[in-house]
């Protein structure tokens, strides 16, 4: 991994913390992810400025609000989406500050569970990936926030569907405009500001819990105040959060750029 100090915060980066382009402008001259998308730093203090516009912390959990949804049986037949252990259907909430809007339900491939704790590890790592996206929205280094899905495990009612009754699902609003920005490789979508900002909130989010976890594989949407997320991985040192939970050594493999 080559470092260099950003022309703007004089902060002694890794490579991955610069665009291609601001890289290959050269010591003295690239500029860090986070100083060319609006965190400018002053280079007496090392710290950031208050941003101009006050970002409220408290809206980084974006929640469902609501307490009954449905969705039809074409939805749950013919899930819109999938990841790599859940399929994804989308319904409508029906009760609650939500009613009326889209929300997704999501399930394992595997089959339908009884108990809440088969999503205890989903959850945890929402928790923890949510601990370290407030800290990010506090430093303010965007004008915009970045929120984060919070899922709760639903149930499905027991005179429903058969094959859906009583079934346990995690539930969470929709989200559109949805693309992927990192992986938890080290891949990262380069051609966008956004893009670049999120690959900047993973760098942050291993810096800040000194090491011990690493939020990636970021995906979610992008809206006029900013960018709402979903399903994120955290590695971490403990592997206590998944099968997705590569530990070191996915870390190593997340900050690793081969060069040719």
């Amino acid at each position: 991994m080559v470092y260099r100090n950003c022309s703007s915060c004089n902060r002694n980066l890794p490579d991955s913390s610069y665009s291609n382009n601001q890289w290959r402008k050269g010591p003295g001259s690239s500029r860090c992810h986070s100083c060319v998308n609006g965190g400018h730093w002053h280079r007496e203090t090392n710290q950031q400025p208050a941003p101009q516009n006050i970002i409220d912390v408290s809206q980084t959990a974006r929640k469902n609000n609501a307490t009954r949804a449905t969705f039809t049986w074409q939805a749950l037949d013919y899930p819109f989406a999938q990841g790599s252990f859940r399929w994804v259907a989308k319904g409508r909430y029906t009760q609650g500050s939500r009613a009326g809007q889209e929300c997704v339900c999501k399930w394992f491939k595997t089959g339908g569970v009884l108990e809440a704790s088969f999503f205890e590890t989903d959850l945890e790592t929402v928790q923890e990936s949510l601990r370290l996206i407030k800290q990010w929205n506090s430093k303010g280094f965007v004008n915009k926030l970045v929120k984060i899905n919070q899922p709760e495990v639903w149930t499905f009612d027991k005179d429903g569907r058969a094959a859906f009754a009583g079934k346990k699902v995690l539930q969470e609003p929709f989200i559109s405009n949805y693309q992927k920005f990192n992986s938890n490789t080290g891949w990262s979508d380069d051609s966008m500001p956004w893009p670049r900002v999120m690959q900047a909130l993973s760098h942050y989010s291993y810096h800040a819990s000194n090491g011990k976890s690493l939020i990636c594989d970021l995906q979610g949407g992008i809206y006029s105040d900013g960018v709402v997320l979903t399903d994120p991985v955290v590695m971490s040192l403990s592997r206590q959060y998944g099968p997705t939970d590569l530990g070191q050594a996915g870390m190593e493999t997340f900050f690793f750029k081969p060069y040719l």
